[in-house]
């Protein structure tokens, strides 16, 4: 009667805009057989620091966190304080 922790990124989605979100399952398993489960979830915006991120999260926003992606965001930041 072994109890394990598990935790483990389980969903990475990119948006239109180039964020980022991540899930984070962690599974506690006795035996094989899960017990419970529960998730935790951020949002990464283009240029954010990956610092501590998993690495398929860091991959991910190396391939898709271009210049011009990175431009267009914060444009759209800036455009958004003044309404």
């Amino acid at each position: 009667m072994a109890l394990e922790k598990q935790i483990a990124i389980d969903k990475i989605e990119v948006l239109e805009l180039g964020h980022i979100q991540v899930r984070q399952i962690t599974r506690i398993v006795e035996d094989g057989t899960e017990l419970s489960a529960s998730y935790n979830r951020w949002v990464l915006n283009p240029g954010d620091s990956t610092t501590g991120q998993d690495p398929k999260v860091v991959a991910i926003a190396n391939a898709i966190w271009t210049p011009e992606v990175i431009a267009t965001y914060k444009a759209q930041v800036e455009a958004n304080k003044t309404l």
